[in-house]
Formats: structure tokens, C-alpha cells, sequence
């Protein structure tokens, strides 16, 4: 994919510095540390997280002490709700940080860059993103599987005259084209990726369901999702996270090709339309559903 792209791919792991003394040339100008590992399993262990943290602070690191002198940008995306506020109201990038368990690493590698950027002369682009999805992305191939199958609750909000919360979404696509918005244009600073109109998790899925021609998804009460997808995951779709792309669209010129939610999620479902993936989905939903599992509950 690299090379059909004029690039020229080496192989490096983070964690593993002699690694990257190999990878990097000494003509390298911008430095893009883009590695996680989010956890893959719905309700993960506090030991996946802490590999997701080695990942992003010890991997930025490494990747500092490895880079030439000649390095004038690094970027390192971040996610907006490390800035979320506590009483839901609506914030920017000069908003006071609140990280959580889950973005304690995310503000550690924020404020490393800060400290490194003025004693090593280089400029530091932090791009905190909204969620993120994308046809070829695991989380929303797995949420497309999940809603035929009527098995992605709307966790939270709506529930006892309480308000869904709104949450920031934006397209993958979209997301890289901040980050070369941010490397032509030399930026530096903190600046929020997401798109023009948050939304609820129950118009994201309900919105994603429609298109899908699945069922519509279930509300489950927080304190009952918590069982099935942590206090985490739990708390990350029911806390308001409202901010705004109006700094990143100013000094960046960057435009989101897909708006809103409902942009993004026609096209990642006409994707998956064209490439069979849709087919494919429903094939194993249908099979899953023909092919009943009794269990015993005690």
C-alpha cells in the first residue's frame, strides 16, 4: 500500500528502539507518531490499556531519541475528550484538559511534545480527534456486524427525560487529510479533528442501522452496559463531549469531505456495497441467525 503510494515502507516497532534507528533515514522532516493499541475486546482489562499507553508514551520516546537532528514537525494524533468537561458543556483547544484512565497517556504524550518542541527546535502538531470510522476500519466492520444482528445497544441518554449525549465523530478519511493539512502547512499547536455536527450514539446507530437495513438498536440503561462493555466504553458514549473544528478549518484549510455523520456512514456503506462486503456480513448474519444457540442460564 505504501509503495503504491510513492513511499518507501520500513518496518519498526515502538517499543523496540534499535528498531528504528534502522527504520528512519536521516533526511526525515516530519514525524508522525500515529501508533496505538486500543484494545479489540469489548470490555478490555486494565492490562490492554496499559500496553496502549506503553505504546504512546514509551513509543514516542523512542521515537524522539531515534529521530535525526534535521526533524522540523512531529505530530502525534490525540482525541478530544481528553478535554472534555466535567459538566458537559461545550469546549475548544484553550480548554482545560480532564483526562480520564483511558487518555492519561494520550495528555502525557501531549505535554512531552510541548517540553521536547522548545529545547529541540522542532514545531509540534497535536491533532485530537473525534471517533473514528472508516469502511475499512475494524471497529465499524464490527458495529455494521453487530447491528444486523440487532446486538449494538444505545447505551445511556434518552432515558427518564435525560438528553442523549453528543458526541464527535469523524470520518478516517478525513482525519488524514487534517494531519496533511497540518504537515503542508508547517502547523503547530492543539487542534480538534471532527466533523461539522456531533450526534448521538442513537443517531450515529440508528442512522448507521437505516442504511444497513437492520433492525433498529436497543437502549440499555449505563448502569446495565456497563456489565457487557466496561465502565469505560460506558461512560465514553454516554458524557457529552461537544466541541468545534472552527480553529483546525481556519488555520489549517482543511474542509471534512463528509460533514456530518450521515455523510460519512452513506459512504462507508456504498463502500461496502461495491467491494461485497455487505453481502458478506449479511451472509454470516443470516447463517448465525438460522443456525440457533441454546445455552443453558443459571
Amino acid at each position: 500500500m505504501v509503495e503504491r503510494r510513492g513511499g518507501t515502507p520500513r518496518r519498526g516497532d515502538v517499543l523496540e528502539p534499535g528498531t528504528l534507528d534502522r527504520a528512519m533515514d536521516d533526511d526525515v522532516e516530519v514525524l508522525v507518531h500515529a501508533a496505538t493499541a486500543i484494545p479489540a475486546s469489548t470490555k478490555p482489562s486494565d492490562e490492554e490499556w496499559v500496553r496502549n499507553d506503553r505504546v504512546r508514551l514509551e513509543g514516542a520516546r523512542n521515537l524522539l531519541a531515534a529521530a535525526p537532528t534535521g526533524v522540523r514537525q512531529v505530530l502525534f494524533p490525540s482525541v478530544v475528550w481528553v478535554a472534555r468537561q466535567p459538566d458537559g458543556s461545550r469546549f475548544d483547544e484553550t480548554a482545560d484538559r480532564h483526562p480520564d484512565r483511558v487518555t492519561r497517556s494520550a495528555a502525557d504524550v501531549e505535554d512531552l511534545l510541548e517540553e521536547r518542541a522548545a529545547g529541540d527546535g522542532f514545531d509540534a502538531a497535536v491533532l485530537r480527534y473525534g471517533f473514528l470510522y472508516a469502511p475499512d476500519a475494524r471497529d465499524t466492520r464490527e458495529w455494521g456486524d453487530r447491528l444486523l444482528d440487532r446486538d449494538v445497544p444505545v447505551v445511556g441518554g434518552g432515558l427518564l427525560g435525560r438528553r442523549d449525549a453528543d458526541l464527535p465523530f469523524v470520518h478516517a478519511d478525513d482525519a488524514a487529510a487534517a494531519a496533511v493539512a497540518a504537515i503542508e502547512t508547517e502547523a503547530s499547536g492543539v487542534f480538534h479533528v471532527v466533523d461539522d455536527e456531533p450526534a448521538t450514539g442513537a443517531e450515529f446507530f440508528g442512522t448507521f442501522a437505516d442504511l444497513l437495513d437492520a433492525p433498529e438498536p436497543r437502549r440499555v440503561p449505563a448502569w446495565l452496559a456497563r456489565l457487557f462493555v466496561g465502565k469505560t466504553n460506558a461512560e465514553a458514549l454516554t458524557s457529552p463531549t461537544p466541541t468545534t473544528n472552527a480553529k483546525a478549518k481556519q488555520d489549517l484549510g482543511w474542509e471534512p469531505a463528509y460533514p456530518t455523520y450521515r455523510d460519512g456512514l452513506a459512504a462507508v456503506v456504498g463502500s461496502w456495497k461495491a467491494d461485497g462486503t455487505l453481502a458478506e456480513l449479511r451472509d454470516v448474519s443470516e447463517s448465525r441467525t438460522a443456525t440457533p444457540v441454546h445455552e443453558d442460564v443459571t
